[in-house]
């Protein structure tokens, strides 16, 4: 990792790079956020932001994506898909944004475009060690308030991108989801990325139809209601019905 004053002499004051991280836990769908404090007009504020900052003149944008997510969540090892640029002039018109970075980076900054990228992950234990110690966390959808910038759009874009994606490539969906999954988690997923409940009946057909989600001889256990049957996703079945 470079010291802060090779980051002064070689940061792009004009491009940044935001990293749009959304997982399952199996009930909602999350944005991994970082918590921002900062001071405007002698009040301290808090708030938070998607993972970002400016680029290296020295540096490609896949790699400076890789990099800031790494430093500023700890999370590496991640499928990052680049999906969308955002130029607008007001992306910088809130002078708190403005001075919280030039704090952080130590130059002046003024308007900045930046690259989006997008990835999907299950929330496992594994993903979730050492988030909190960069003051990093997982934010229901719903819950998520005004973030800094206009990361709240880049989210909302990122939704409608993943819808896209899906539609051609399912596959997609199943980055979301445990190795063994039930119809409900499967179902719920669904109706989550898509925004609508999705009969139950249906669903079942629906699964019936996906060859490449097999039916296993296993079942929940120890839960209070009707144990579920889980089922997995094949790659190569899936493969090959697309070929």
């Amino acid at each position: 990792m470079r010291n802060m004053n090779e980051k002064q002499q070689l940061a792009n004051n004009h491009i940044s790079v935001d990293c749009v991280v959304i997982g399952f836990d199996g009930e909602r769908l999350k944005v991994l956020l970082i918590k921002r404090a900062g001071e405007e007009n002698g009040e301290i504020f808090h708030d938070m932001k998607l993972p970002g900052s400016l680029i290296y003149m020295d540096e490609d944008l896949d790699e400076a994506a890789k990099r800031v997510l790494f430093e500023l969540t700890g999370l590496k090892n991640v499928h990052l898909t680049q999906f969308k640029a955002f130029g607008s002039k007001d992306r910088t018109k809130d002078p708190k944004d403005v001075h919280w970075l030039e704090r952080a980076m130590s130059m002046k900054v003024e308007r900045i475009v930046t690259v989006a990228y997008l990835s999907l992950v299950k929330i496992d234990r594994a993903l979730n060690r050492g988030l909190e110690e960069y003051q990093a966390e997982w934010v229901a959808l719903p819950d998520v308030k005004a973030l800094a910038f206009d990361h709240n759009l880049i989210i909302r874009e990122a939704m409608a991108f993943i819808r896209q994606y899906v539609d051609a490539n399912p596959a997609a969906l199943f980055d979301l989801l445990p190795r063994k999954f039930t119809a409900l988690q499967l179902r719920r997923l669904y109706e989550l990325v898509y925004g609508n409940p999705i009969d139950v009946r249906n669903f079942h057909k629906k699964i019936a139809l996906m060859g490449y989600v097999m039916p296993l001889d296993e079942r929940e256990q120890g839960v209070a209601h009707r144990a579920a049957r889980y089922y997995r996703f094949d790659k190569k079945i899936y493969n090959k019905l697309r070929r």
